[in-house]
């Protein structure tokens, strides 16, 4: 077996930073499965610091790919699926406008805006039910499209979206919120792949990745069903807003570099 996990792996990562990431994608996904967001970032900061920065990006969404795709399996009964109806042509609609426009976004300036959103969305008044409903919907998810194939980091303010819309319902928000980032997803494995990464160096990793991170999946939707709707309220805003913090201090931090 040690002679054989070499061959699966690509060159330039040792097997003590693969099995690293491999327990990492499992307890960054039970992060997300129950508190509803926050494990996709944690697992970004530490496969930055063992990957090759080329393939940061690309393989970390794949593996968020199939983590969300894994909640969305588990929790399908949740999923509101007349959200999902309208977030579907929208998730389309941004990427075609981001394929075709092909620009360079100022990256501090779309971070800043996404903290804002996301901390008027967890902390300000309810939007109003128009904002939240089928055309609402459409808006947010084709805007937020377009947007993560430049930035990709509009997780935090859809998940504040779906939290508004779901009325702080802690099963349908997690469930709804997995199926609207797994459609989000799946436009960027078409973009890298035009693009010319090549995903077969990574495809055992992410693989191994994705297996472990259903197993964190499984754990954290358990200790999601055994919390109240109000308890959950309190740490999904509380972790919102640190990754809106988050955000906030990179776009200065880079302002100011």
């Amino acid at each position: 077996m040690s002679e054989l996990l070499p061959l699966l792996l690509p060159e330039n990562l040792a097997p003590q930073w693969a099995l690293l990431l491999i327990l990492t994608a499992a307890l960054t996904s039970a992060v997300t499965a129950a508190m509803g967001a926050g494990g996709g970032v944690m697992l970004l900061a530490v496969m930055a610091l063992v990957m090759p920065a080329a393939a940061i990006i690309p393989v970390h969404g794949m593996v968020q790919l199939g983590s969300n795709a894994n909640r969305v399996l588990l929790t399908w009964r949740d999923v509101n699926w007349r959200v999902i109806a309208w977030f579907a042509p929208g998730v389309i609609l941004g990427a075609y406008a981001a394929s075709l426009l092909l620009v360079r976004l100022p990256l501090e300036l779309v971070q800043l805006s996404i903290a804002a959103f996301i901390l008027v969305l967890c902390w300000g008044p309810a939007i109003p039910k128009v904002a939240t409903g089928p055309v609402g919907t459409l808006l947010a998810s084709t805007v937020t499209s377009f947007v993560s194939l430049f930035v990709g980091a509009t997780g935090p303010l859809v998940a504040a979206f779906i939290k508004q819309q779901q009325s702080h319902r802690r099963l349908q928000t997690v469930a709804t919120f997995a199926a609207a980032m797994t459609l989000q997803h799946l436009p960027k494995a078409f973009a890298f792949t035009a693009a010319g990464f090549i995903f077969h160096d990574w495809l055992a990793l992410i693989a191994a990745m994705i297996a472990a991170g259903a197993g964190g999946t499984w754990l954290g939707l358990h200790l999601l069903r055994r919390m109240s709707d109000q308890h959950f309220g309190r740490i999904f805003n509380l972790v919102l807003t640190l990754l809106a913090i988050r955000l906030a201090w990179e776009a200065v931090h880079n302002w100011l570099a």
